[in-house]
């Protein structure tokens, strides 16, 4: 008897008439550890005083005649109407974005392709593999240099030894065949990243669906398109994202091979939009930001409405 009463008075039963030990449970269980506080709000203050806080200084200024310097006033969407009305920005537009949809296309292509070669049972794959995935590593602006010498210097040379006329000069100094060097050396250094995606993907798949296939009678292009490409389309689906959105923004490899050159027929967005902020044109170029980053968000949320009405797991 003593015991239990004990028992009954250190433990009181939590009820209508002692609701202390309810809430202290309840507060308990809601309560934030202060750790999570420290971790997050740092990182928001970095992010809110570097990305934020900027962007909202650029959205102001781009409403002014400011030119990065100086006095300035405010001229309200003057700078907005002037940029759909300019040639040079238009055409910045124009080779962005067919640069970005092909090189796109390429790269995929190309390292869907190798991915399913190093996937294979082959001798010396891990070894393959790694030479494979060297260029991503190096810098953009360092390959670009290196291709601007092969292409200015050593592949006219040998396309003089042998008769190739087309490419006895520099295709970089040519309005129309520039691009193509661009998007040779950006294909080049971006395959390795897609091919590793690729490869998640490509591992995934259980054998015993190939081994299905086989007994059925599927030939090897057969279960690629029937059992493959369905299968890796969420990983199909993340290089496009990530590809285009990177080859939008596109910069280095364009400043060392043409510098936007010849006259202006590779000259991207990104590269007209820094320009501005050391031309005395900061304003002018800040709207042009604003109009590329809404054209940016846009596609962006086409993209992820795609991805929804696919029903493709990311």
């Amino acid at each position: 008897m003593t015991t239990t009463s004990r028992v009954a008075q250190t433990a009181p039963p939590a009820g209508p008439n002692n609701p202390t030990s309810a809430a202290g449970t309840v507060r308990s269980k809601s309560r934030i550890d202060p750790t999570y506080y420290w971790m997050v709000v740092p990182v928001l203050a970095l992010f809110a005083f570097f990305i934020t806080l900027p962007a909202l200084v650029g959205v102001f200024f781009s409403l002014t005649n400011y030119a990065g310097y100086g006095d300035w006033k405010f001229i309200g969407l003057m700078n907005y109407v002037n940029i759909f009305k300019d040639p040079a920005v238009l055409q910045s537009y124009i080779f962005t974005f067919v640069f970005a949809l092909t090189t796109t296309v390429v790269v995929n292509v190309v390292a869907l392709a190798i991915a399913l070669g190093l996937n294979a049972k082959i001798k010396w794959r891990t070894g393959i593999r790694t030479v494979f995935f060297i260029p991503m590593v190096l810098s953009a602006l360092i390959v670009s240099f290196v291709f601007n010498y092969l292409f200015s210097n050593t592949l006219p040379v040998l396309a003089e030894r042998f008769g190739v006329t087309p490419l006895a000069t520099s295709i970089l100094a040519n309005e129309n065949l520039a691009w193509l060097a661009i998007v040779l050396v950006t294909v080049w250094q971006a395959a390795p990243g897609a091919t590793i995606i690729y490869l998640a993907g490509l591992q995934s798949v259980p054998s015993e669906v190939y081994e299905a296939a086989d007994l059925d009678g599927a030939g090897s292009f057969r279960q690629f398109l029937s059992l493959t490409l369905p299968l890796i389309l969420g990983y199909l689906v993340i290089n496009v994202i990530l590809g285009f959105k990177g080859f939008l923004g596109t910069y280095e490899i364009i400043v060392g091979l043409t510098g936007g050159g010849p006259g202006m027929a590779t000259q991207s967005v990104a590269m007209r939009i820094f320009s501005g902020f050391t031309g005395g044109d900061y304003s002018y170029q800040m709207a042009n930001a604003v109009i590329y980053f809404l054209i940016t968000l846009l596609i962006s949320v086409i993209q992820l409405r795609l991805i929804q009405r696919r029903g493709v797991s990311l």
